[in-house]
Order: structure tokens, then C-alpha cells, then sequence
């Protein structure tokens, strides 16, 4: 009896194990099978749509100038040398500023667009003399009566107030080659034809005699006008530098006391700031000037809107900095220059900042349906369709016409009196149910 019964359990037992883990071929089919996937919708937007570009940028003057003096206008000085540094790097100024000193004498800053080529000197005529007239009355410095563009009595002393302001003594010009003063000697030559002349008066002399004594004495004054005409205080090239606008700032200073006055002493950049980027090959297709552009520092969390200015038509490459680091770097086939006006002046600070610049370039006109590109589908019809999912989780098949594309949506509109609105869901794809490795 026993026997029986312990044979009976294990029946029991073999025939509980075989029923939890023998399956029907049917059942093992149905667990294989993977789970339903997940469906991924998007919602239908209205509203306009912008294909935009987006590259990185250099903030930058319109005019970089090294500042580098020819020689010196001291006198008595064996080679020039740097004695005073009036500014730091990334320090802005004004026109008027004193920016360093070359063997005691002063190397300043003056509004104008012409760059200095020559000594400004008494008797000095043409257009960097009327840039230097108009330079010196912004700082208050009136030239009087002279023409514009002449470098008379007027500017004379308006140049030598400039000087006296900044604190230096002005070099003045006249002096010949060996030394005289021509200016004092005219003088002399006048008080000798003059008294020559009083001289034959009081001996009531020959009329002959008088008559030649006034010539003298005409020509005596006519050389000593002349002398006055191109003496008196100068600008000597070697100590100004004129830029486009102010205030100007010192991109770098490479000058030291003590050192020999090399080519540059100094980087300035002044005028107004722009903004430059480069785009790929594929992009510089898509970019046109007059498109709009949104200018972001990141550094300083600003954004400041403008429109794209040029587009170059060949391709360049960012000049490395001491290196070919950068010209390696650029990918190939990109490079090509693009340029950026601000809609309004860029605050100073963003000078030499890297910023991201985000094109339009291009939009609908107005507010439309979008939808992601991934939502429409084209039959063997012809006819481009999205479907639609409802809340219930029908599925609803629209027709439409596709329109103007960006940034991965397209613009559509419903065909035939479908209904299409925004915030409904349009199904964009699927996404694998966990465990199934395939990508839909």
C-alpha cells in the first residue's frame, strides 16, 4: 500500500512539471512573437516656418591698424626707443589719446579715414589736410579762416592747442637743411631793407636810389611772408594715426619701455563692428545677402539681429594664429566668407568675442500647417498623405499638398475638404518594443 502511494506522487509530480514546462507548439509561436511596437506621433503646428542656417562668427572692427612709427621727429636721438605706454590691451580710447611714447615724443590718435603718408606740415595742401582740419575741430581746435584743405595760419594754431592738450611741445617746421632758421634770417633781411631804406629818406638820396630800396624792401617782406607761410608748428607722420571712428580699442600692445621701437608697437581696430562667419559649401548655397540673421554671444547671454552682407564666391580659410592649426583643421570644402550687419551699433565688449549666427534662410509667408517630414507619405498614386491619430487611437489617413520645407518640417495644406488642425497627431513612426533590436 505504501509502495502505491508513493508511486502515485511521483505521477502527480511528473505530469505538474511536464504541464509548466512543456508547450504546444502554438503557445511556444505566440511568446517568440515580438510585442506590439509603440506608435510615435507628432502634433500639427500652425505657424511660420523658417529655414535657418547656423554657423559660428568672429566679432570684429571695420579697420584693424598696427601701429608703427617711421623713426622719430626728436631731435638729437641715436634710434628711437620706446619711453612711455599710455594704454593697455583691450582698453578703448578716444581721438586725441596719447597711445604710447617713441623717444619722448608722443604717438596719438585722430578721426579719419586716409592713413597718414607724410609730415603735415605749415603750407601743406590736399585732402589729409582737410582730414587733419576736421579732426582737430572735433576735439574743439578751430582752424580760423583757413581754406579747407590748406594748412594756413588757423591750423597752425589749432595744431599747436592739440599739442599744448596732450601735454607735449609741437615740432616745428622751417628749419634748413644746415641748421639756420630761414625764418629768422627773412626777418633779418626785412630790418636791413628796411633801415637801408630810412637810411636814403633822411639823406634824401637819389630818387633812383629810393625806388630800389622799396623793391628791396618789397621783396625783403615777400620772402618773409613766405617763410612764415611754411614755418611753425607741424605733424610729423611718425606720431599720429588716424582712424575711422571712436571710441577705438587696443587689440594688442607688443611695445615695452625700454625696448627699440620695432614695426609694430601696437594693434588698434576701430569703425564699426561687423560680424564674420563662413559656411560650408552646402550652406553658402542657401545664403543670400539681405537674409536675417540673430547674432548670439553666449558669453554675455545677448542677442542682437542683423542681415547677412556678402557671401563670398570662392571659398577661404580662417587664418590660424601663428600656426596652420586652423587651415588644417577646416573640413574640406567649406570656407566660404560671409559677413553680417548689425541692425543696430554692437555693444564694444563683443569686439573679438566668437558668437553663433542662426540665418533665415527662407519662410512662409505667414502662419501654416506643419508637419515633421517624417509624417508625410507618398502612394503609388502620386498622392502625398499623413495620417492622423485620434484620441480613441483610430487612425485616419489626410490628404495634402505639400509646401514649403525647413529645419525638417514641411508646410501643408488639406486636399479636397480633409480635415486637418492644428494640435492633432500625426504619426511620424514607430518605436520596437523592448527586446526587438530591428529599427522602424
Amino acid at each position: 500500500m505504501t509502495a502505491l502511494a508513493v508511486g502515485s506522487v511521483v505521477l502527480v509530480g511528473a505530469a505538474l512539471w511536464t504541464s509548466a514546462y512543456v508547450k504546444s507548439p502554438a503557445q511556444a509561436a505566440a511568446e517568440a512573437r515580438p510585442p506590439a511596437p509603440d506608435v510615435l506621433t507628432a502634433p500639427v503646428e500652425r505657424r511660420v516656418l523658417a529655414d535657418t542656417v547656423v554657423t559660428r562668427g568672429t566679432v570684429s572692427s571695420s579697420q584693424t591698424v598696427d601701429i608703427a612709427p617711421a623713426g622719430t621727429a626728436a631731435e638729437d636721438v641715436a634710434r628711437p626707443v620706446v619711453t612711455k605706454i599710455m594704454v593697455r590691451s583691450g582698453q578703448t580710447f578716444r581721438g586725441g589719446r596719447v597711445l604710447v611714447e617713441v623717444s619722448g615724443r608722443p604717438v596719438f590718435a585722430l578721426r579719419g579715414e586716409l592713413p597718414v603718408y607724410r609730415d603735415l606740415k605749415p603750407g601743406s595742401r590736399g585732402d589729409d589736410v582737410r582730414q587733419l582740419q576736421k579732426a582737430l575741430r572735433e576735439l574743439g581746435h578751430g582752424t580760423g579762416a583757413d581754406t579747407t584743405g590748406t594748412y594756413g595760419p588757423g591750423t597752425k594754431q589749432a595744431v599747436a592747442a592739440l599739442y599744448a592738450a596732450i601735454g607735449y611741445e609741437p615740432v616745428t617746421a622751417g628749419g634748413g637743411k644746415d641748421g639756420a632758421d630761414p625764418l629768422k634770417g627773412a626777418r633779418a633781411e626785412v630790418k636791413s631793407a628796411q633801415r637801408a631804406l630810412d637810411g636814403l629818406l633822411g639823406d634824401k638820396a637819389d630818387a633812383d636810389e629810393i625806388r630800389y630800396a622799396r623793391e628791396d624792401l618789397t621783396e625783403a617782406k615777400a620772402a618773409l611772408a613766405e617763410a612764415e607761410a611754411v614755418s611753425g608748428p607741424m605733424v610729423p607722420a611718425s606720431e599720429v594715426v588716424f582712424l575711422s571712428g571712436f571710441p577705438a580699442r587696443v587689440d594688442s600692445m607688443t611695445a615695452k619701455v625700454g625696448t627699440a621701437a620695432g614695426e609694430k608697437l601696437a594693434t588698434v581696430s576701430a569703425g564699426r563692428l561687423v560680424v564674420t562667419g563662413f559656411l560650408g559649401a552646402q550652406e553658402k548655397d542657401l545664403v543670400r545677402p539681405g537674409q536675417k540673421v540673430k547674432v548670439l554671444s553666449e558669453v554675455y547671454g545677448q542677442e542682437l539681429t542683423g542681415t547677412v552682407g556678402t557671401v563670398a564666391d570662392t571659398p577661404t580659410v580662417p587664418e590660424a594664429d601663428g600656426d596652420d592649426t586652423a587651415a588644417a583643421a577646416a573640413p574640406a570644402g567649406q570656407g566660404y566668407a560671409v559677413t553680417v550687419k548689425p541692425d543696430s551699433a554692437l555693444p564694444a565688449r563683443l569686439a573679438g568675442q566668437d558668437v553663433r549666427l542662426t540665418v533665415e534662410a527662407g519662410s512662409s509667408d505667414g502662419k501654416v500647417l506643419v508637419v515633421p517630414v517624417s509624417a508625410l507619405s507618398a502612394g503609388a498614386d502620386a498622392r502625398t498623405t499623413v495620417t492622423v491619430l485620434d484620441a480613441s487611437g483610430e487612425r485616419r489617413r489626410v490628404e495634402v499638398r505639400p509646401g514649403t520645407s525647413g529645419d525638417g518640417y514641411t508646410a501643408v495644406t488639406p486636399v479636397g475638404g480633409a480635415r486637418l488642425e492644428a494640435g492633432d497627431k500625426v504619426v511620424v513612426g514607430v518605436r520596437p518594443a523592448a527586446g526587438d533590436g530591428t529599427a522602424k
